[in-house]
């Protein structure tokens, strides 16, 4: 699974000229007032469970939105909240089956540039979170599904995307060895045609599957991350930590 991503990016302007492939060419980033702040917040780690506001890349522009996702037919705001603690995640196996999901993913489909992600390796009774990057630690895209909810007492309009998952490949197979999943990674080559809401279903289901990218990265990070209580937006987020008997590093050279 897929709940808890490093986003290091702090300028809007740079995101923006990072996904020009799948950004419309009018677009231009908001400095006030607008939908997303010209300073971006800065993560070295942010859980799912806290429904932070990430900037997603749409085929319309960027957009601020909620992790977790609320599908638009919600009929109340009770229903919507609850919702959404089950939807940081969608199974790619069966997204285009489940009723919160399956409009989404033929026509709202987005991206999450993520400096890097989290899972954790179970060993002697012990979890022990990894940190998982690009070789090189550029940005890469989680592929994702969004759509917006509007509050029927309120008014409010709330704008959320869920992570799309996969079965493991052998380097998240070796790390996240009790569930053994990872989430979608959209090369950078397929970011546009992921984002295009003419995409072929089957086209679609055939870009749901295990990332085969050779220039993945982990290592080992503190377990202090365990502790949920504790603030982890912190740079010792991302830092090595070594423990014995599980190894350090993970990934091919």
């Amino acid at each position: 699974m897929c709940y808890s991503i490093a986003s290091l990016e702090r300028k809007a302007e740079r995101l923006a000229r990072r996904y020009c492939n799948v950004l419309p060419p009018q677009w231009q980033t908001p400095q006030s007032g607008g939908e997303v702040p010209g300073e971006l917040p800065l993560y070295y780690f942010v859980s799912g469970f806290a429904h932070p506001y990430l900037p997603v890349i749409r085929p319309d522009g960027m957009r601020m939105h909620s992790w977790g996702l609320i599908p638009h037919w919600a009929k109340d705001r009770n229903t919507a909240l609850k919702i959404r603690k089950g939807t940081l995640n969608a199974v790619g196996e069966t997204v285009f089956d489940k009723p919160s999901f399956r409009l989404s993913i033929r026509k709202k489909r987005c991206l999450l540039g993520v400096s890097g992600f989290f899972e954790w390796h179970g060993a002697g009774g012990k979890k022990f979170p990894y940190f998982i990057y690009r070789e090189d630690r550029e940005m890469f895209s989680l592929g994702c599904i969004y759509d917006s909810w509007a509050d029927p007492e309120s008014g409010e309009i709330i704008h959320s995307f869920g992570i799309i998952t996969t079965p493991a490949n052998p380097l998240l197979e070796t790390i996240h060895n009790h569930r053994k999943r990872m989430p979608l990674i959209i090369a950078r080559e397929q970011e546009a045609l992921w984002t295009d809401p003419g995409m072929p279903v089957e086209e679609l289901k055939a870009m749901i599957r295990p990332y085969n990218g050779n220039e993945l990265r982990a290592h080992s990070v503190s377990r202090e991350l365990n502790r949920v209580r504790e603030n982890r937006n912190e740079p010792w987020a991302i830092e090595k930590a070594s423990y014995a008997g599980i190894p350090d590093e993970m990934g091919s050279p």
